[in-house]
């Protein structure tokens, strides 16, 4: 496809503010959506619009648009099946219920690992824990935006039941070796919950692969609706008692679905995991969804690389992160010399372009990279729509104003 096929997909994209067309570098806070999941959200509300598992035909529709959309789901990841997929308002309700199921499996004394870069929702649903006298225990991040792995080893022992932490942060880009922490938590038996929410619109996911027990997502991220994304290994969501009504079904996946599931949002996600598989290859789905993630990717990494190398040039800006690309998703947090996070923001904003400024829920790290008194970081995000051009004048406004 080429740039200007993909972006007739996205009606945002033809917005101009003062007879000017909107620079959107803020995917990293969400995406935005191509007509097809436009349509298949108002398509739901106009034909179906029922709850499931009723006699009549509005309902069977209902039930059949949500089992596709969970095969479907369960096709991104590389999950064994639907069974395996479960949705939510958001990551982190899902990710709260969770942490309350699994708190009654653990006793006194027990042990979970989290990390300095995550995301809050993937450490304040653990830290919680503490006040049932769970040990949490904090993994360092690095000057450089990555994990001590030593520290990391440590942090793991015969204690250990379960260890969360992100695939790919969302301030600083940095993607942790997964397979390496997943080789410690064999050796102690402990559970791995992998929160992919800034990984999984960026790169191919297969948990089966991973042997990952849980992965969260949301998809919103990869050019869907607000809904929370939630894979259990087959069999561990039934091992564990979940907050939920005695009217509801007590078995996976619908088992930590509380209450209605917002069923045209989800007909939504299924459009916007279309939109991927729509860029890919295979004679099935699942080999079409993963190798039209790969195409993103390359994409992504290919405008993400120019802006990299152009923000490194200039001087009085200060990249965040690893130096080293393959080792990021596609998104850059910067600062600027003299200016605070909000003020250049502010500048950008006032060129059509829009960034993100502040710690992006990110706070512990950037508290221990000393940047949370100074507003935080720029934090700019590629997306499958994101042009050469448009990274041509970002560069060259920033430029301008960091001299």
């Amino acid at each position: 496809m080429t740039d200007q096929s993909i972006r007739q997909q996205f009606p945002v994209l033809k917005r101009k503010v003062n007879r000017k067309p909107l620079i959107f570098l803020d995917g990293p806070a969400g995406t935005h959506v191509p007509t097809s999941v436009i349509d298949a959200i108002s398509n739901y509300y106009e034909k179906s619009n029922a709850n499931k598992k009723g006699y009549f035909i509005t309902s069977q529709e209902t039930d059949e648009m949500m089992d596709g959309v969970r095969q479907k789901t369960a096709d991104f990841l590389g999950a064994k099946g639907p069974q395996c997929i479960s949705f939510s308002a958001n990551m982190t309700t899902i990710n709260y219920q969770l942490s309350h199921a699994i708190a009654k499996k653990l006793q006194p004394g027990d042990e979970i690992t989290i990390t300095q870069i995550d995301h809050e929702a993937n450490r304040g649903p653990w830290l919680n824990l503490q006040n049932f006298g769970i040990v949490v225990r904090e993994v360092r991040l690095l000057e450089n935006g990555t994990l001590d792995y030593e520290d990391f080893k440590n942090k793991i022992n015969e204690r250990t039941r379960l260890v969360a932490m992100n695939f790919a942060s969302n301030i600083v880009g940095t993607v942790s070796d997964v397979a390496l922490i997943r080789k410690w938590t064999y050796e102690v038996n402990a559970w791995l919950l992998l929160d992919a929410v800034h990984y999984a619109p960026h790169l191919p996911l297969d948990v089966t692969a991973i042997g990952c027990d849980f992965l969260l997502c949301s998809a919103y991220k990869f050019y869907g609706p607000h809904v929370g994304i939630l894979y259990a290994k087959e069999g561990l969501l039934d091992s564990l008692t979940v907050d939920n009504l005695r009217t509801a079904p007590q078995n996976a996946p619908y088992k930590i679905e509380t209450g209605t599931t917002n069923h045209a949002a989800i007909a939504g996600v299924g459009a916007a995991l279309d939109f991927i598989a729509s860029f890919g290859k295979g004679r099935n789905y699942r080999k079409k969804i993963r190798s039209g993630m790969a195409e993103i990717h390359k994409r992504e990494k290919n405008v993400f690389t120019k802006l990299y190398d152009g923000l490194n040039q200039i001087k009085g800006i200060t990249i965040y992160g690893p130096e080293n690309i393959p080792d990021r998703a596609p998104t850059i947090s910067f600062t600027v010399k003299n200016k605070t996070a909000a003020e250049v923001c502010q500048h950008l904003a006032s060129n059509n372009i829009c960034a993100w400024a502040g710690h992006f829920y990110a706070v512990r790290a950037t508290e221990v990279l000393g940047l949370q008194e100074k507003g935080g970081v720029v934090r700019m995000g590629m997306a499958v729509y994101t042009t050469e051009k448009e990274i041509e004048q970002v560069i060259n406004i920033l430029k301008k104003y960091a001299h």
